[in-house]
């Protein structure tokens, strides 16, 4: 009997790489693994991930501020110093997220081939990726918190709200994490992640509202930016840091959500075309 045509030897089609995701506990593992490498280098990868922002944040909130004076948000006169920095944690949780979901990740993944090593052990790819990301998303609330203390020691906000902020950043973590990974799955070598930031942090950075309201935006570009997580983000902690409560807090929340259930959904399959090429 010809092969083809024997159900005892039918060749099994190769599952799609679009399938739900499978998580399993094993992913945890693998995240105190990072977390145990990290801790050796905590102390430098910290001051490394604060200083650009608290730069930022001095240069353009104390300088600028002084004279902008107050920015108008939803009828409220706002300091800048406080105005911008609200948005400026935001983006740091993105370049946090970002950075070790794209370098680190990309090093363990395709340098040091430590993905490779850890699948000899009962873990599969799919806990690896949900790791990286989870721990790519530690790294971030842990250096918005390291900021948080900083602003709360200079009085830029004293707001009891900061604590839902807190865990409105922690979310932010997870979305540019999981949007990093999908440039992390299809990256040849580190040169290929200056598309990313050039072509989508860069941009983003200037149009949700983290230097200037997004009312100055011209209206089709302000449609385009209230798309983007980063604004989204910022929609939600901003009202935080000024002691209000988001005044429409679904739609942001909905956004940040879907886009990373979405980005880890791509980032995963992608992931999973590169191992089984």
């Amino acid at each position: 009997m010809p092969a083809s045509t024997d159900p005892f030897h039918a060749p099994s089609a190769e599952p799609s790489v679009w399938r739900a995701p499978q998580i399993t506990a094993r992913w945890w593992p693998v995240f105190l693994r990072n977390l145990l490498v990290w801790r050796k280098l905590a102390l430098p990868s910290l001051i490394g991930n604060i200083a650009e922002p608290l730069i930022w944040l001095v240069a353009f909130g104390y300088g600028m501020g002084a004279l902008v004076g107050t920015v108008q948000v939803h009828g409220t006169a706002v300091p800048y110093i406080l105005f911008l920095a609200s948005g400026s944690i935001c983006m740091s949780a993105m370049n946090a997220a970002s950075f070790e979901a794209l370098y680190s990740a990309f090093s363990r993944m395709h340098v040091q081939k430590t993905w490779d090593g850890i699948m000899n052990a009962p873990v599969g790819l799919d806990d690896v990726v949900f790791a990286e990301m989870v721990w790519a998303a530690f790294k971030s609330l842990f250096t918005v918190t390291a900021i948080l203390l900083v602003m709360l020691a200079l009085g830029i906000s004293h707001s009891p709200k900061l604590i839902a902020a807190w865990f409105v950043l922690a979310g932010c973590g997870l979305v540019f994490s999981s949007i990093a990974l999908i440039f992390n799955a299809l990256a040849k070598g580190y040169d290929f992640f200056t598309y990313y930031f050039t072509l989508f942090m860069t941009p983003m950075m200037f149009l949700s509202g983290v230097f200037f309201p997004l009312e100055q935006l011209p209206p089709l570009v302000r449609a385009a930016a209230d798309w983007l997580p980063l604004t989204n983000a910022v929609a939600l902690v901003r009202p935080l840091f000024m002691d209000q409560w988001p005044a429409a807090p679904l739609r942001p929340a909905l956004v940040l959500l879907g886009d990373a259930l979405l980005a880890f959904w791509v980032a995963l399959a992608l992931t999973r075309r590169r191992f089984r090429a």
